[in-house]
């Protein structure tokens, strides 16, 4: 039986590998030169913890490139197809808040290698919060169109939290919408409720995608 702290670390490489992969679909398609750089950048940092990870659980392309949708342990909000530039922005804050709490706990763990891969990602995870939750104020507290449409992320993406929204973790994200002027002091988030997983549609799309090369020419070097 696999015990809770294993559990976590399966959650945590999956999500950073999926996080990773979903942030890469920008790359050049971001809305500016500047930001296709940091995108880039903290793909690859997600995608280093990701495989930091793997290698203390088995074989990393065995795990990231033959594994069917039913074997990953994300949290399912990690898959969510990208949306507009603010919804991804608004998605990797709610991941980047949430990872910034495990590594902690992560970096006290008595594996020596499991540590060293936390310890290195609470450094990158400061930043890549830095990064989303300043989009998400800068463009929650933007114009009209951009508040209409985090308003309208903020409302698509809440009912996916649930996974992972302890006490902590709502009253970090309640500051900086807050802040983002997408809710108000006054009137607190409604209670993120964990709902059944359902069947994972946007992962097998996007595992077909990810996969093909790895599964056409199994055991290949390159």
């Amino acid at each position: 039986m696999a015990s809770p702290i294993s559990d976590q670390i399966d959650a945590v490489a999956d999500a950073c590998f999926i996080a990773s992969h979903r942030l890469t679909q920008w790359v050049s398609n971001a809305p500016t030169m500047e930001e296709d750089v940091a995108i880039g950048n903290i793909a690859l940092d997600l995608l280093g913890q990701a495989r930091g990870l793997f290698a203390t659980l088995g074989d990393e392309d065995q795990l990231a490139y033959f594994r069917d949708a039913q074997d990953w342990h994300h949290p399912a909000i990690c898959e969510l197809p990208n949306g507009d530039f603010g919804h991804t922005m608004l998605r990797q804050f709610f991941v980047d808040v949430w990872l910034g709490q495990v590594w902690p706990g992560l970096a006290t763990s008595s594996d020596r290698p499991v540590r060293g891969v936390a310890e290195k990602a609470i450094k990158e995870n400061a930043y890549h919060l830095r990064h989303s939750s300043s989009w998400v104020v800068r463009l929650g507290d933007g114009t009209d169109e951009s508040h209409h449409r985090m308003r309208s992320a903020l409302d698509d993406l809440w009912p996916h939290v649930g996974e992972f929204a302890s006490d902590g973790w709502v009253t970090a994200v309640s500051r900086t919408l807050i802040d983002a002027t997408l809710i108000d002091a006054t009137r607190p988030l409604p209670r993120a409720e964990e709902v059944p997983r359902r069947e994972p549609a946007h992962l097998v799309e996007l595992l077909a995608a990810m996969q093909a090369l790895a599964r056409e020419h199994p055991g290949a070097t390159w």
